[in-house]
């Protein structure tokens, strides 16, 4: 996918459902937690509100300081009934509830995760083009496993006996097939897949045909845990400091 096809893309042709769901058990009130000053939710909205392919920005939540956070940098706000915010709940029906809530009849449905507070620009609009050229029924952010190669996985037994997960001669990094693993930056989903349920199949709603944009390894910081607040804080204060750096710069050569 070229630069072109995402400054070709109809503007607003989406609607963005950010989730927020209060229970973190993990990293507790995570989604209200600050990155760099900021409230974690209130990136991924603002995150939504800067691609030019979405018209419309929702929050789910079940979280009274969540909505507060996000309503504050222009969310609307849809609460999420407890029936789907229980740690068994799915994001497909939380965000069905979210489109039913406000009677909204986008073709194109943009799923974010509210722990994300860093992605790479244009990852929205990079997805929204690829699902529009295609006419697939969803695309998802996938990112480069690394080290963390299936090859290299292993099986370790009540004994400490080790086993390949998968049998193979391959030692060198370089020489290991490429694989990827969803990052859970962006979810683009036609409504028409979204509102297949099928509850033997948990990802029916991605349909049939599934494709996807790739991203740098690490541009893409999912919080779970303390660790992953942390690298989120330094990628976005060194983000920071190198724009005013670039400020500085051009104030002196201006």
């Amino acid at each position: 996918m070229n630069d072109d096809s995402i400054e070709n893309i109809q503007e607003r042709v989406a609607i963005a459902v950010v989730l927020g769901r209060a229970g973190s058990k993990g990293l507790p009130r995570k989604h209200v937690r600050l990155v760099a000053g900021v409230p974690m939710i209130s990136r991924s909205v603002g995150h939504a509100f800067a691609a030019r392919s979405i018209g419309r920005v929702l929050c789910s939540t079940d979280g009274e300081a969540i909505a507060s956070a996000a309503a504050a940098v222009g969310a609307e706000i849809v609460d999420r009934p407890a029936s789907l915010a229980g740690d068994f709940a799915t994001v497909d029906s939380a965000v069905r509830q979210a489109i039913e809530a406000v009677e909204d009849t986008s073709d194109i449905v943009v799923i974010l995760y509210g722990n994300i507070p860093v992605r790479p620009a244009g990852l929205i609009d990079r997805a929204v083009a690829r699902l529009v050229e295609t006419g697939a029924d969803s695309v998802q952010s996938y990112a480069p496993v690394g080290k963390h190669h299936p090859f290299w996985t292993c099986r370790v037994d009540d004994d400490g006996r080790v086993g390949a997960w998968e049998e193979n001669d391959i030692f060198r990094r370089q020489d290991l097939p490429a694989a990827y693993i969803p990052d859970g930056g962006v979810i683009a989903v036609r409504r028409a897949s979204l509102f297949q349920i099928d509850p033997a199949r948990p990802h029916a709603f991605l349909g049939a045909d599934r494709r996807g944009v790739l991203n740098a390894r690490g541009s893409v910081v999912d919080v779970d845990d303390e660790i992953d607040l942390l690298v989120a804080e330094a990628m976005l204060s060194r983000d920071q400091g190198d724009r005013k750096f670039a400020d500085l710069r051009s104030g002196a050569h201006a």
